[in-house]
């Protein structure tokens, strides 16, 4: 199990993850945060919960330290599985298609920055938002992603808090 992170905009305002999201970071053999971390101390932070590596991009909100260290588009290879990360995947009318045009060899893209937790697939290709664990704006709940890999496909599940 991979788990899937986007937006935590942390240590701003008291924001602190959900006892959930540390026990799954703490169980998950890999960790992607699709950017917005804001600061170096978060992404050391979900770093030293994370039971695996942690594949991230960085995003608008991150700070130039953090920025320097990430970069903005990551495609990787998890157990067969091609997965991209993008921070900002552009307005969503057209979006998956965009998206499928940008990272073509990908099986799935994940992305933030709208805090809205989102899957869509067409034709095998998907798009995941994990949401976001700490600042959920317009979403109805806090939320994260986990990703199992199966048969080299990507299945992504939302994980509410």
């Amino acid at each position: 199990m991979i788990a899937v992170l986007a937006d935590t905009h942390m240590p701003k305002g008291g924001r602190v993850l959900p006892d959930r999201c540390v026990e799954l970071l703490g169980e998950a053999d890999a960790t992607l945060h699709a950017g917005d971390f804001f600061a170096l101390e978060t992404l050391r932070e979900i770093k030293s919960l994370s039971r695996g590596p942690v594949h991230a991009v960085y995003g608008n909100v991150d700070r130039p330290d953090l920025r320097a260290l990430l970069p903005e588009t990551l495609e990787l290879d998890l157990d067969g599985a091609r997965v991209a990360m993008i921070h900002d995947a552009g307005p969503s009318k057209g979006r998956l298609g965009r998206m499928r045009r940008r990272f073509p060899d990908a099986d799935a893209v994940v992305f933030g920055h709208s805090h809205l937790p989102l899957q869509e697939e067409e034709d095998g290709f998907q798009i995941f938002n994990p949401g976001s664990p700490t600042e959920r704006r317009r979403a109805p709940r806090h939320s994260m992603g986990v990703l199992t890999i199966d048969s080299d496909r990507p299945a992504f599940e939302h994980v509410w808090f």
